[in-house]
């Protein structure tokens, strides 16, 4: 079974924004796989589904970004899934605007989603996508800059970003991460 687990903040004044991205790939996964997203075991909405034979989970938390390792560590151990086939999508400020990077383990990198996350499980060895939201932000604005909306200059490359970031994920049930990597690793967005 595989985990996909989506980073973002559950109140309706944060859809859209920066933080978000990873609630908007898992979005379109689910769609993709013809599931809808209800109440999980826990601090979390889930959908449950099947693709190319693998059960997966998509897994949204609803602890707010700084919480999300609560509910990944409840879904872990609930569901019974290793932590080595959890992928977890979040943004990423130090990355291109739309620019793609899967690792298979690593620092939080500042990010307190995953900063969370590690704490929960006590563990850095885990799968993640990190997209790419730019980081054209005055000096001290971080916070306001992350859950902000993308500009519409910007909307076509997030687009196409979490549409390229949606088919990593599915790659990542069928082939595993390293192939993941291989193929869908990118320095800058293409177009």
């Amino acid at each position: 079974m595989k985990l996909l687990v989506g980073l973002g903040n559950p109140e309706q004044t944060y859809f859209g924004t920066r933080h978000n991205i990873g609630f908007d790939v898992l979005d379109v996964v689910a769609f993709r796989l013809q599931t809808a997203f209800g109440a999980g075991k826990g601090d979390f909405f889930l959908a449950k589904t099947k693709y190319k034979g693998e059960d997966v989970l998509l897994q949204k938390p609803t602890t707010y970004m700084n919480l999300s390792g609560r509910a990944v560590r409840d879904a872990m151990q609930f569901y019974k899934i290793s932590i080595l086939d959890t992928l977890v999508i979040c943004d990423d400020l130090n990355l291109a605007l739309g620019a793609i990077r899967l690792r298979a383990s690593g620092s939080d990198g500042g990010h307190n989603g995953l900063k969370s996350i590690i704490y929960e499980t006590g563990k850095d060895l885990f799968p993640r996508l990190r997209f790419g939201i730019g980081n054209n932000y005055p000096k001290g604005a971080q916070a306001d800059f992350v859950l902000s909306k993308f500009t519409a200059s910007e909307t076509p490359v997030v687009t196409e970003g979490v549409q390229h970031a949606a088919d990593a994920a599915l790659s990542f049930i069928e082939h595993g991460l390293s192939i993941t990597m291989t193929r869908f690793n990118r320095a800058q967005p293409s177009g």
